[in-house]
């Protein structure tokens, strides 16, 4: 398999980047070699362009170096998509589909021409299957996935394809992905603002929101943070609260850093301070993203979002949950069918590499939780409309039927 090298592409209007090893201090308005990774820092403008793509080439913004610098890591094949996934440092159950199944357009783009169409099939289906382990909880893999085997198995039936022909669809079909979702964000975005708009007693509103749903975790604008950007732009948004989202904060590291960047008025608060926000600080919803939402409406999302919920039930305050319809798996009946995946108790007990807990103790580390849909109480926010989890079965059900 391919190795995975790091490497950093400019963005538009440059990157960003410190870190105790890299040298940005001393050359800060330069482009440099960081002496801890040898990969380039950009020490101007932060990006939010998590994933950078054309045909043949793929590079993710490492999202575990964030905020201090900017690096675009390459990802040249599937085996190095699967661990930037598997290590988080491409993160979020849309952007997870989209560098997943770019990552195949880019090992296929680079096979060379005269191989077999039965070896490009095999392969094709083999890494789908092999990206969908990677995280087991995010749904998006696994959707993207099945229904990109079914393309694949019903293009390798066709008496007219090809070899060149096969590679050139699939290749195609994968690109398409990255467009698709972003404009279903902004769909998602533009719903729930106006949902929350008409549901507000106060011209301009204050939202809490926990870990990261913004464009870091997808192709573009985010899910819960597109609707924040949504109320933004059309002047109805005076204040956004984000959670910390222990234990791999991406609510400090990641949200933070998109809501600084927008210039959008925000304030970070631990994990530990939801209730009293909710108390003290005149939120005027609660909007959190996820990782599947299955048929009756229960919600996987990153820990700490089930007792976000609850803190917002008593507090009488509206709570949505943002998601395109491709997190939801209608094939399940409820929230406890869903594998919780379980992640390295490091991650609890070391902060950037040193260790903070005492030694000897036993640490449970699931990396999200399940909010039952009587907890979800303004709706489900998807591309299609705000709906209320009791009917979101039929609703997308008849918006999938409908192509609408």
């Amino acid at each position: 398999m391919s190795k995975t090298r790091a490497t950093v592409s400019a963005p538009l209007g440059a990157g960003a980047g410190s870190a105790p090893v890299c040298s940005r201090l001393l050359q800060p308005e330069r482009v440099h070699t960081c002496p801890g990774t040898q990969a380039l820092c950009w020490p101007a403008a932060m990006s939010l362009e998590a994933v950078r793509y054309r045909r043949g080439s793929l590079h993710i913004l490492n999202q575990r170096l964030l905020p201090e610098r900017s690096v675009y890591q390459e990802i040249p094949g599937v085996e190095a998509a699967w661990r930037a996934i598997r290590e988080m440092q491409v993160r979020g159950a849309p952007a997870i589909a989209i560098v997943g199944c770019l990552s195949l357009a880019v090992e296929l783009d680079q096979r060379e021409e005269g191989a077999e169409k039965n070896d490009l099939v095999t392969f094709a289906l083999e890494s789908l299957a092999y990206l969908v382990t990677s995280r087991p909880t995010a749904v998006n893999m696994a959707r993207a996935a099945r229904d990109l085997s079914d393309f694949v198995s019903h293009e390798a039936k066709r008496p007219d394809s090809t070899a060149e022909s096969f590679k050139e669809s699939l290749i195609s079909r994968c690109e398409a992905m990255l467009d698709k979702d972003i404009r279903d964000n902004k769909s998602i975005g533009d719903h729930g603002a106006k949902h929350i708009i008409s549901r507000a007693n106060t011209d301009k509103v204050i939202i809490l929101t926990h870990c990261n749903t913004g464009s870091l975790a997808t192709a573009g604008y985010g899910t819960a943070l597109g609707v924040i950007r949504s109320l933004w732009a059309m002047g109805r948004l005076e204040h956004v609260y984000c959670t910390e989202t222990r234990p791999y904060n991406q609510g400090a590291r990641l949200t933070a850093y998109e809501l600084v960047h927008d210039k959008i008025p925000a304030t970070l608060i631990a994990d530990s301070m939801v209730s009293m926000a909710m108390k003290e600080k005149r939120i005027s919803a609660v909007v959190v993203g996820a990782d599947r939402v299955v048929a009756n409406g229960d919600t996987a999302n990153k820990i700490g979002t089930y007792q976000v919920a609850i803190a917002a039930l008593h507090h009488r305050i509206p709570f949505y949950v943002a998601a395109p319809s491709s997190s939801c798996d209608l094939t399940l009946d409820s929230g406890e069918q869903i594998v919780i995946e379980e992640r390295p108790g490091e991650e609890l007990t070391d902060f950037n590499g040193t260790r903070v807990a005492a030694p000897g103790i036993g640490v449970w580390n699931p990396a999200f939780d399940i909010t039952p849909h009587s907890l979800i109480t303004a709706g489900i926010i998807t591309e299609f409309g705000v709906h209320d989890p009791g009917e979101l079965r039929k609703a997308l059900a008849d918006k999938m039927q409908t192509g609408t």
